[in-house]
């Protein structure tokens, strides 16, 4: 059994296509309410944490809803498909609301907007693991993590030629980054229907898990008559149920920080530093190449050392960038290395932290844990803005990299306390008797 990597790849320009959105979304929306509208860093971190918000109670939504689908194009497809399309034309009238300076318009849009890819981002998040068999799916998230990476480069790198001067309204023009932007999502979109065929990987899928004798469960979905030799699993230990807890509250504190600084970034080195858009959006680029180019390497570092051992390496790491990032008071090129260390320390944290809140599950639960991750993560996203905000606003913006190395440096403490969760060797699969072949 190895890994199509290639459909992996595909698949993965769904990821591609949301987060070259998010990448522009958390860089000029911030700009454009501080710049266009100019509402205080209070109220512009509420809005900013309105997509988790959102994200908390219609991404199972919609995953939901897409499970219980059957249509001619797969259960994911048709909700990819409609959710671009809809996400492109709202998208296009954010920079419209922001040029005539309507600001009712403007916050319409943005939950449109964000209604639109609630739509989409669960069923393609679901795409990857319907597609893949059980043992391959770490391989396949890694994957699927470079092409997220990739797409965040492609708008950063996109801003640091086309991102207008967002300090003078009057004449910024927001139309370039935002048409090729919702062009690479139209593309991308695009190039993955016309090149996966979704029911026929599913049934694939499906029979290549039951001739290993795993995933009885899909196997059955499949229509085929399974019978499964296995027992319930027992609840947690209390030791395996004290690690999980740590777990996820280190989850939520790294995500304080981290969320913090990626969101308010483009404000703070425009505002604090005095630096202008395009170099702000270089130095950010800077941390997602590397974080990309980190992640296999990180993740066969991680199989000798083990998970927990290397999270712990990037929290130290990234809590002392944050944390000497904040002796800048202006632009300066070491900007460039710490944020390259930063992506470092990144890849080595969220390689290895879904990975280890599953390890501590039973097989049986691993949505449901997966669940809890991200409930933990987004929950922590829904704060950090509002947070932070008042404290830009309130107290000055020197704030922001010491916030995020205070909750980094936080998640180091409950790191510590975790003591379940590394890889552990396989088992033998359990019995599995088909009584017909799949299709």
């Amino acid at each position: 059994m190895k890994l199509n990597v290639k459909s992996t790849i595909l698949v993965g320009l769904a990821f591609l296509t949301i987060s070259a959105f998010w990448q522009l979304y958390d860089f000029f929306v911030p700009l454009i309410l501080l710049n266009t509208f100019g509402i205080g860093d209070d109220v512009s971190g509420f809005i900013m944490s309105l997509d988790n918000i959102v994200a908390l109670f219609l991404l199972p939504l919609f995953g939901m809803i897409s499970d219980r689908s059957q249509t001619g194009i797969g259960r994911r497809m048709p909700y990819i498909l409609f959710g671009t399309l809809a996400a492109s034309v709202f998208i296009l009238m954010i920079p419209y609301a922001a040029h005539s300076r309507n600001l009712p318009l403007f916050i319409a849009v943005l939950g449109l907007v964000l209604l639109s890819m609630a739509v989409y981002r669960s069923p393609a998040v679901a795409l990857m693991p319907d597609i893949t068999p059980k043992p391959l799916r770490s391989k396949g998230n890694a994957i699927i993590n470079l092409m997220g990476a990739v797409g965040g480069a492609m708008i950063l790198l996109l801003n640091s030629f086309l991102a207008p001067d967002t300090k003078n309204p009057e004449t910024a023009n927001y139309w370039p980054v935002f048409l090729i932007t919702v062009g690479i999502m139209l593309v991308g979109t695009l190039v993955l229907f016309l090149t996966v065929n979704e029911p026929k990987l599913v049934r694939k899928m499906r029979r290549d898990s039951a001739e290993a004798g795993i995933d009885p469960e899909e196997a059955e979905e499949a229509g085929q008559s399974i019978k499964v030799k296995k027992t319930r699993g027992p609840k947690l230990a209390p030791g395996v149920r004290r690690s999980m807890t740590f777990i996820l509250a280190s989850i939520s504190l790294w995500f304080m920080g981290y969320n913090a600084v990626t969101t308010a970034f483009s404000k703070y080195a425009v505002t604090a530093l005095g630096i202008d858009e395009s170099k702000a959006s270089l130095i950010l680029m800077v941390a997602v190449v590397v974080a990309t180019i980190a992640f296999v390497p990180v993740g066969i570092l991680s199989t000798r050392i083990g998970r927990r051992k290397s999270i712990l390496i990037g929290l130290a790491l990234l809590t002392a960038v944050f944390g000497t990032a904040s002796l800048y008071t202006q632009y300066s090129p070491l900007m460039y290395v710490s944020f390259a260390l930063a992506g470092v320390a990144w890849a080595s944290i969220n390689v290895n932290s879904l990975p280890m809140v599953l390890e501590m599950s039973k097989g049986a639960s691993v949505g449901q844990y997966t669940g809890y991750y991200y409930t933990f993560s987004m929950s922590a996203q829904v704060i950090t803005p509002i947070l932070s905000g008042i404290l830009l606003e309130r107290v000055g913006y020197f704030t922001l990299m010491p916030y995020g190395a205070l909750f980094v440096g936080l998640a180091i403490v409950t790191m510590a306390m975790v003591r379940h969760g590394d890889s552990k060797p396989a088992r033998a699969a359990g019995t599995l008797t088909l009584s017909q072949s799949a299709e």
